[in-house]
């Protein structure tokens, strides 16, 4: 891992010891960004990402708690504050996925992806929007699914449409304060979210959908998590699908 010089800036990755989230935390560590890496239940993993990213002479910290409990993610957000000074940009790729026709659906499984899906993604935008620096971004994670419409993503969706909906209104609710709001929308994409319960000939017909005849990385994902983040000052209120040409 490169560690470039850059000015200093300080990011906040939910659900940074995960598939995706991990490759943005490597992707703005190289940057030259400090990195909060947010978790949720695994202390271990967040634990290990930080040490990697420290062995290399880069600035992370791991922070965590629930994305939907607003006092927990007001403590992480004042822990991330306290370490480097300021936060400048947001990715929330804390989220998760059950897959469902509709008519099977468990609404108990609807409710609790929905609470990490939706409340989840609004606290934290709500705590971005009250405590990041001028210049700074806020980065949520949609999915290609958005387009695509397979059969039992439905519940998965419909939590994706209101981060959509929420990232595309909050662009415009921050006009005077020089913050982005975007939303990164992947396509299928080889992390353990995405795998778990697909059998070979799924994930085999799925890699070849695509124009690219394969599934996408997570680095793939980090990449334009990280134009966003950074260079991207003049894209806003905006969707980017990420998923090789699919949709």
């Amino acid at each position: 891992m490169s560690i470039a010089s850059t000015p200093d800036r300080v990011a906040l990755v939910t659900g940074g010891s995960g598939g995706i989230g991990r490759a943005v935390v490597r992707k703005l560590v190289a940057d030259g960004f400090a990195v909060a890496v947010h978790f949720a239940g695994n202390q271990a993993r967040a634990d290990e990402l930080v040490a990697e990213v420290t062995g290399h002479g880069g600035r992370a910290i791991a922070v965590g708690g629930d994305v939907a409990d607003e006092q927990a993610m007001a403590a992480a957000f004042d822990a991330v504050e306290s370490a480097f000074g300021g936060i400048d940009v947001v990715i929330n790729t804390a989220g998760i996925m059950i897959l469902s026709t509709v008519e099977t659906l468990d609404l108990d499984d609807l409710d609790r992806m929905h609470r990490t899906n939706i409340r989840g993604s609004f606290v934290v935008a709500q705590l971005a929007a009250r405590r990041l620096r001028a210049g700074g971004a806020i980065i949520n994670i949609s999915t290609s699914q958005r387009r695509l419409q397979m059969p039992t993503y439905a519940p998965y969706v419909a939590s994706k449409a209101a981060v959509e909906g929420l990232t595309l209104i909050l662009a415009r609710e921050l006009r005077g304060r020089d913050i982005t709001v975007n939303a990164v929308g992947p396509g299928p994409t080889a992390t353990p979210l995405f795998l778990n319960g697909k059998d070979e000939a799924t994930i085999d017909r799925l890699a070849q959908a695509a124009p690219l005849e394969r599934l996408g990385e997570p680095d793939d994902i980090a990449e334009a998590v990280a134009f966003l983040a950074g260079p991207a000052r003049w894209v806003n209120g905006q969707i980017l699908y990420v998923n090789g040409g699919l949709a």
